[in-house]
């Protein structure tokens, strides 16, 4: 399968791309190789390959969820721009 130039066209009107006619000429070729790549890794046997997640085996690097003491309300409002009541003041972003 390849792509035509009139669909070059026709995609980059849809994208709203303005490309001079040697731009579409060498997506066109792009395209086409791009294509022929698809084509190469469609002709795999893949059957013995396991299926996997992702590329990299990955694994959690978080820390151990240990409960601790929590912060004293005034050591948290301590760094705060504005607090009120014992609460933060924060800008109201949603208008009546």
């Amino acid at each position: 399968m390849s792509i035509s130039l009139e669909e070059v066209r026709h995609t980059a009107k849809l994208a709203r791309l303005e490309l001079s006619e040697e731009e579409m000429v060498a997506l066109q070729g792009e395209l086409n190789a791009l294509l022929g790549l698809f084509s190469e890794l469609e002709a795999m046997d893949l059957a013995d390959m396991e299926a996997q997640s992702h590329a990299l085996s990955l694994q959690n690097v978080w820390s151990e969820d240990i409960p601790a003491a929590p912060l004293e309300r005034s050591e948290a409002l301590r760094n705060s721009a504005l607090a009120r009541a014992g609460l933060f003041v924060v800008p109201t972003i949603i208008e009546d």
